[in-house]
């Protein structure tokens, strides 16, 4: 165990995912005794959830060869196979070239994911309308292949220091179609997160190399791997929450340091420097499932895929909320905007992550597979995130949560 009084221990802790399990779990120990303020269980429903994830499962995939929970998914929505035409056009790019403007392509992408709100749409030319996540990903990576994110505009297909630092919001809403009618919630947020994330790439050459390119990362893990034979997915997630760390607006921090998605609830109370904190990392852990596709397509193995945790974000909690599994105390949190930082929205998130791991097995136990055939990563694809959609849409005219976060754009 680390020495959690120590400044850089407890950082160094912070970021593992062993810490979000371990603090996540305490939480659903005090939902166990009913003992939290805004939410119960109701573990008799559980079967019940993993009944419906099942079966949305084996509607997606019949076959039951789910991909990973990854932003590559959003990239074909409608089926359309828009990185698989990018990658059509790059024959005379090296492997390790294509695999540096999947990452530049990617991080880009995941960290302008954040929820859309219910009021937006990308326009797609020729190809209509495309919402939330997927308008997302699809507009996101329309303004990669533009070179929005580039500083040298005759390469376009880059991100890098000097392509984000000077982005400004209107750069962000005119690539996204913001407007009146049009409304997409935390332009600034999203814009000031590119920014921060370019000046980060200039701080940390020794992970993204001497041009600030966030492809150097896949340099940076491609060489630990040669030393170890493989990388394993907490490494990959260590490089990311190393090198962006800095990036995420500054909530809470020990000695200086930025501790990105972590919040406070006063039921995990301690002794030492990591007192009342709990950590999700939810955009750094999706993010490195997505980045675990590109290692293995660049045929560079990764093990260690269920050391990651489940993706505490309001489809997976909307699922537990809306089967009955999560019970709701106060009529006011289904009424009312929530902040991101509220302890209820602490409470929603870490119960979320716990029930994830607790609905594992029966998922996979209904569908005849083990743990090795189906990580988390396939669950939650397959799966949790899919069945939260189909349930609030089932449940709310507009698909909607059952619970709305007011968010900055840089959370979920």
């Amino acid at each position: 165990m680390s020495n959690l009084h120590d400044p850089a221990q407890a950082v160094a802790w912070l970021r593992t995912p062993q810490a979000i399990r371990a603090r996540c779990r305490e939480l659903y120990n005090l939902g166990e005794r009913d003992a939290l303020p805004n939410f119960t269980l109701h573990l008799d429903k559980l079967d019940a959830a993993a009944d419906y994830v099942a079966q949305v499962i084996r509607e997606n995939y019949p076959t039951l060869q789910i991909p990973y929970h990854a932003r590559w998914r959003h990239f074909a929505a409608g089926k359309i196979d828009r990185w698989g035409e990018l990658a059509a056009t790059l024959k005379s790019e090296t492997p390790d070239e294509i695999a540096r403007i999947r990452f530049d392509l990617c991080v880009t992408s995941v960290l302008l994911d954040a929820g859309a709100g219910p009021g937006w749409a990308y326009a797609e030319e020729g190809r209509g309308k495309v919402a939330r996540s997927e308008g997302l990903a699809v507009a996101s990576l329309h303004a990669f292949k533009a070179g929005l994110f580039s500083g040298d505009k005759g390469r376009p297909l880059r991100a890098d220091a000097a392509g984000l630092i000077p982005l400004a919001p209107n750069a962000i809403g005119h690539a996204f179609q913001v407007s009146d009618s049009n409304p997409l919630v935390g332009v600034d947020g999203r814009a000031a997160l590119l920014r921060n994330l370019g000046q980060a790439l200039k701080s940390r050459a020794d992970i993204f190399g001497a041009d600030a390119r966030i492809g150097g990362m896949y340099d940076y893990l491609k060489a630990q791997a040669a030393k170890a034979g493989g990388l394993k997915a907490a490494a990959i997630l260590a490089a990311v929450l190393e090198g962006l760390g800095p990036i995420w607006p500054s909530r809470m921090s020990i000695d200086g340091v930025n501790l990105g998605d972590v919040w406070r609830h006063r039921g995990l109370m301690s002794d030492d420097l990591t007192s009342g904190l709990i950590p999700f990392h939810k955009l750094s852990q999706w993010l490195t499932y997505s980045l675990v596709e590109i290692f293995e397509d660049s045929g560079i193995p990764v093990d260690g895929l269920d050391d990651l945790t489940g993706l505490p974000e309001y489809r997976n909690g909307g699922l537990f909320i809306d089967l009955g599994v999560i019970g709701v105390r106060h009529d006011a949190l289904l009424k009312f905007p929530i902040p991101v930082e509220d302890e209820a929205v602490v409470e929603w998130r870490a119960l979320t992550l716990a029930l994830l791991d607790r609905i594992a097995d029966p998922v996979r136990a209904r569908l005849g597979k083990s743990a090795a055939e189906m990580p988390l990563a396939r669950i939650l694809e397959g799966g949790t995130w899919a069945a939260g959609r189909k349930i609030a849409k089932e449940k709310r005219p507009d698909g909607g949560p059952p619970l709305t976060v007011a968010s900055d754009g840089t959370v979920f």
